[in-house]
């Protein structure tokens, strides 16, 4: 009795699948997971490193392969390299549900850290500690954005005052404070803040 065994199968363990559709279809490629964030930073030059295989999907799960028709008719060339270059760069990212969890709860985390840095209690003027922000951030069922930048969130953040309304949140004040010496003032430029 004999088994068999495909020698050809190759078996994509660890795979996050990076998606673009062009051309009215859908192209898929095999890559490590945590590379792929290197590579879009500029962290990780080496395609070799980021790809599990130098190929183009129509289908991963499937094990559907691009036809070159498909591809030079969609990116305009038959090279796999500069496709999966392209699909790299601008394709999406299949990000898992404890992947997507933990960004947003970090993100969440920053923004509520942006926010204590730049806040103060106004009756007070102390400072907000970060979890009294993210108590309030939780209490007002405050939703983080991901496609959207931490402290472009916590600018806009609802707790922090509006001419409208009255601040519960105060913007921390600055100041500042010039030593010159007394020759200088001859060229001093007038300030005005």
């Amino acid at each position: 009795m004999s088994i068999f065994s495909p020698t050809n199968q190759i078996r994509l363990t660890n795979v996050a699948v990076v998606r673009m559709k062009r051309g009215g279809q859908r192209f898929e490629i095999a890559c490590h997971k945590n590379k792929v964030v290197s590579w879009r930073s500029g962290a990780e030059k080496n395609l070799d490193e980021v790809l599990q295989t130098h190929s183009v999907f129509i289908n991963i799960s499937k094990g559907q392969v691009a036809k070159k028709d498909d591809l030079s008719k969609s990116f305009g060339t038959e090279d796999i390299t500069e496709v999966c270059k392209q699909i790299l760069a601008k394709g999406e990212l299949q990000v898992s549900d404890k992947e997507r969890h933990g960004q947003l709860e970090t993100m969440f985390r920053d923004i509520a850290t942006i926010v204590a840095e730049k806040c103060v209690n106004p009756e007070t003027k102390r400072p907000y500690t970060v979890s009294m922000i993210e108590r309030a951030m939780k209490d007002i069922h405050y939703s983080v954005k991901a496609y959207k930048s931490t402290k472009q969130q916590a600018v806009h953040w609802p707790g922090l005052p509006s001419p409208v309304s009255t601040p519960v949140v105060g913007r921390a004040s600055v100041f500042l404070l010039c030593l010159l010496q007394r020759g200088a003032i001859s060229g001093l430029i007038e300030l005005h803040l």
